[in-house]
């Protein structure tokens, strides 16, 4: 039954009002906790168990890759990075640490006003730069351990009073039917469920291996080739990545592409190539043509709508900014 009168637009909802957020993934979790914590009554839709989310594949490291708008986004990049610096406090539990690592092929006067908010972020000489690359920047910053993190969102939200339900959306109507308030973060579901014809997977496929004494993260990834370079050591495993494949939406894991990977991760750090192989990865990514759709909806019965989707491969770095703003058109303010 539907319950609750905010809409978003008067005021917004109140709390103790109830909000129905479609999608179980970091970006719904994460709005999800940051609604609780306003006092509104939150239930999550997911059509998959959150560990089977695309987010419970990713990385993940925090860094605005491949995403827009770009004003936008470094707002909601910097606004989770200070979340997860205090989240790193205990990482046993949240998933998250501070690691340092090296971005190949990135030079700090190419980027936005964003990077001169990241402690510690600098330009290499070429020569401590690892591998055929002759740029690079080192810093340290958030490493999420996604199981672990996507378990904390879980918990947190469980402990506000939020719950979690399995349940597969075709249409949004059906959860304004349950809700005045909605808000839709069902990433590249919302190709249908909106619709939107701007959205596209882009897939992305790792390789988990056996740690062979790999302390710090590497990544050397443009914004234009679909094959990637990065290695992120999480407890138990290293993750090698990568690829970015536009409009590939195949979930097997390709033995070639494999291959492919760690023979590229190897050329970095060559124990790399020894490693014995855990498993392999396959998500897609929810990339959007226009951007991130982050924007409330009046609908016409009254309730509120708002869209938070479409953030491709960088789901993780901008969940929190995302959510705050989210949670602001939901409460009105």
């Amino acid at each position: 039954m539907r319950t609750g009168t905010g809409t978003g637009s008067g005021g917004g909802a109140a709390p103790g009002d109830e909000v129905l957020v479609v999608g179980a993934g970091v970006v719904g979790l994460t709005t999800a906790v940051r609604l609780a914590e306003r006092g509104l009554r939150v239930r999550v839709w997911t059509r998959d168990p959150v560990a089977g989310t695309t987010s419970a594949v990713a990385g993940a490291l925090w860094w605005p890759y491949r995403i827009e708008p770009e004003a936008r986004v470094a707002t909601w990049s910097l606004a989770s990075l200070r979340v997860y610096g205090e989240l790193a406090a205990d990482p046993a539990a949240t998933g998250v640490r501070l690691v340092p690592g090296v971005h190949a092929e990135t030079v700090l006067d190419g980027l936005g006003e964003w990077a001169k908010e990241v402690d510690g972020l600098r330009q290499l000489p070429p020569r401590e730069v690892p591998g055929p690359y002759g740029t690079g920047l080192a810093a340290r910053l958030p490493l999420i351990d996604m199981p672990v993190h996507l378990a904390w969102l879980r918990g947190r939200l469980k402990s506000l009073g939020g719950v979690v339900e399995l349940r597969a959306v075709t249409d949004l109507a059906e959860a304004a039917a349950e809700a005045a308030v909605v808000v839709n973060c069902a990433g590249l579901g919302a190709r249908d469920l909106v619709p939107d014809g701007g959205m596209r997977a882009v897939r992305g496929q790792l390789v988990l291996v056996e740690n062979p004494g790999v302390e710090t993260w590497f990544t050397a990834a443009s914004g234009t080739s679909s094959e990637t370079t990065y290695f992120f050591p999480q407890p138990g495993r290293l993750v090698l990545g990568g690829t970015a494949q536009e409009d590939a939406e195949s979930p097997d894991a390709d033995p070639a592409t494999a291959a492919a990977i760690v023979a590229r991760c190897a050329r970095i750090r060559p124990e790399i190539a020894g490693a014995r192989v855990l498993g392999h990865r396959v998500g897609l990514r929810p990339a959007r043509d226009a951007g991130v759709r982050l924007e409330p909806r009046p609908r016409p019965d009254g309730g509120l709508l708002v869209h938070n989707y479409g953030h491709g491969g960088a789901g993780v770095t901008v969940a929190w900014g995302c959510a705050d703003e989210a949670a602001g058109w939901v409460t009105g303010g």
